[in-house]
């Protein structure tokens, strides 16, 4: 497994091509939802297993905080440390850029993986796109 930041566009389609799958394909999330304004603004990470894409994340800065987001492996690939593996990317990038403290939105099934890695449950269950989430947030 490798997690490597997109550097150029092919990276970044591997990304968005990884994202569609889980989300909009698997999760039905409307594709004008997944794809968001906030894309240009993002560092995207991307997994690859045997040199194929399997995973991918974004990571920005909000308001002095990290935001983790679209956080996602594709179905053959989970309980593998994929998911981890993401997050461990993200995390590093955060603590060299200076970030003390990050925040997700957890679609609620995914709320014990979140809180295994140390996050915390900070917020009541609201619905984003159509899917019931929380939010969490942890301190680097």
């Amino acid at each position: 497994m490798n997690v490597k930041i997109a550097v150029n566009r092919m990276e970044l389609e591997d990304a968005f091509s990884i994202r569609k799958t889980v989300f909009i394909e698997e999760q039905n999330v409307p594709a004008e939802e997944e794809i968001d304004q906030y894309e240009n603004d993002c560092t995207h990470f991307v997994l690859y297993r045997d040199g194929f894409p399997a995973g991918a994340g974004r990571f920005r800065v909000v308001d002095g905080y990290g935001k983790v987001e679209r956080i996602c492996v594709l179905k053959e690939q989970r309980q593998t440390g994929a998911g981890q593996a993401v997050m461990n990317a993200i995390e590093a990038y955060a603590q060299e850029n200076g970030i003390k403290k990050l925040k997700l939105n957890a679609q609620t099934h995914a709320i014990p993986f979140y809180s295994k890695l140390g996050y915390e449950t900070v917020s009541e269950e609201f619905m984003d796109a159509g899917i019931p989430h929380k939010t969490m947030i942890k301190q680097l």
